[in-house]
């Protein structure tokens, strides 16, 4: 009886032990690759791991060394990185012409047009100090930027044809209504040819980005040099977006006659939704959304199911001149659903393509097995295994883990064993083990009754 009842424990121990986490237990593997000698990695998430998760969050997402052991790994999303360059401005010059050197302060008579552009920049005689028909010599330039002259940080020279050496000080002085002068600073400029006739320069005056329209340059040492070209730069601030997946999805027929439905892997939460059209020139209304099942009214009815819409647009394709024109996609709201769906204003024979995009996820993990190491993906109910970034990188600052070294992950290979008809498989197994289990309890627990009614049976005489 003791025997028996140790055989019965120990099964059962065995039928509720907690699974392995290895990764056969997983149905795609991605090997890695990535140099030696770096503790910490990063990877940006393939598509193959989107198509083959279980989870929305990607809780079935593992990285295992060559010893199967499991490695820290971290998941976060990548940030937009700001970009600076810029842009060329042309700009309008005026020379300012005067007969004396004894002028110190010019009175310009300046002609504008309705929009402020400059048509004229001259010294009127009196202020030059001798008589219009005088000898005259350059004392500054006068530079009409434009109205759309915004943050603008650099002027760049180039010197007239023929003149190669140049050097001289020059000063910068900005405005807005050619009334009041705001001093923006000054720079050595400086062209000098060597003996090997390579050219040397120094061709650019630059200051604090601003806003202004007019500026005036004027010489502190050299000689005034009316300048070929004188070019404004504007600083552009550009975020560069990080590249994203793309997945197109073919339709099937919905719950209702106007409702297209695409099947969708449900670790996607798009950010961008478009649809291809097929047909030369259609011209499509409709609502994209999500179904969402909601509980029985009544005990014995089956769930019901409501549509809720995400993002309405009118989607085409006309051909037109030889071009065609075509809808873009369209931002959507980040949600995990199994299913989109495309509600058409009527039913239509139209089957289009949808088109879902997002942004992959970094993956950061830390090297701290043996190589090399291995990406799992594909499993049902798995527990989730990302840390904080803290616990995978502690003491990495945000540049240094956009600077961290890339692994390459290869193409994604099935496991036999491991797909979905053999985690039911294995699930239908355990319960039948379990079943088995119950039964075998049972029957002991009946021999147990069974004897001790046979020992009072046995007493029951004897007293």
């Amino acid at each position: 009886m003791k025997t028996l009842l140790l055989a019965a424990w120990a099964a059962s121990a065995v039928a509720v032990a907690a699974p392995g986490d290895g990764p056969s237990d997983y149905t795609h593997v991605l090997p890695l690759s990535a140099g030696a000698n770096q503790g910490v990695l990063q990877l940006r998430l393939p598509k193959d791991v989107y198509l083959h998760a279980r989870s929305p969050m990607l809780d079935d997402l593992r990285v295992f060394d060559a010893g199967g052991v499991a490695q820290p790994f971290a998941l976060h999303t990548p940030t937009v990185e700001a970009r600076a360059s810029h842009r060329d401005l042309p700009l309008t010059i005026f020379p300012l012409m005067v007969s004396s050197e004894r002028a110190a302060q010019l009175d310009l008579d300046v002609k504008t047009a309705t929009d402020g552009r400059l048509l004229s920049v001259k010294v009127r005689p009196e202020s030059a100090g001798q008589p219009a028909d005088g000898p005259a010599r350059l004392s500054a330039l006068i530079l009409d930027l434009g109205k759309d002259a915004e943050d603008v940080s650099a002027l760049r020279f180039t010197l007239p044809a023929g003149k190669k050496d140049y050097s001289a000080e020059v000063w910068l002085e900005t405005s807005g209504d050619m009334k009041r002068w705001d001093t923006v600073g000054a720079a050595e400029l400086n062209w000098l040819v060597n003996q090997e006739a390579q050219l040397l320069s120094i061709d650019r005056l630059e200051f604090d980005p601003r806003r202004f329209r007019y500026a005036r340059l004027s010489w502190r040492s050299g000689t005034p040099l009316r300048f070929a070209t004188i070019t404004a730069e504007q600083s552009v601030r550009t975020d560069a977006a990080p590249a994203g997946e793309q997945l197109l999805l073919q339709a099937t027929v919905g719950r209702q006659p106007q409702d297209l439905v695409y099947s969708v892997p449900p670790a996607i939460a798009p950010l961008k939704a478009g649809l291809l059209l097929s047909e030369a020139n259609v011209v499509l209304g409709g609502v994209l959304g999500v179904y969402r099942e909601l509980p029985a009214r009544q005990v014995g009815q089956g769930p019901a199911w409501r549509f809720d819409p995400l993002a309405s647009s009118t989607f085409y394709r006309i051909t037109q001149d030889g071009k065609v024109r075509s809808s873009g996609d369209l931002p959507v709201p980040q949600v995990h659903a199994t299913q989109w769906v495309l509600r058409t204003e009527a039913p239509t024979a139209s089957r289009p393509t949808l088109r879902l995009n997002w942004l992959p996820a970094t993956l950061v993990f830390l090297a701290s097995g043996n190589g090399p190491y291995t990406l799992a993906v594909g499993r049902e109910r798995a527990t989730p295994a990302a840390r904080s970034i803290q616990q995978v990188a502690p003491g990495f600052s945000a540049a240094e883990l956009a600077k961290l070294e890339q692994a390459t992950a290869g193409p994604a290979k099935r496991q036999e064993g491991s797909g979905p008809k053999d985690a039911v498989a294995a699930l239908d197994a355990a319960t039948s083990a379990q079943r088995r289990m119950l039964v075998l309890w049972g029957v002991l627990l009946l021999g147990v009754a069974v004897l001790g009614f046979m020992v009072w049976r046995l007493l029951r005489p004897s007293r």
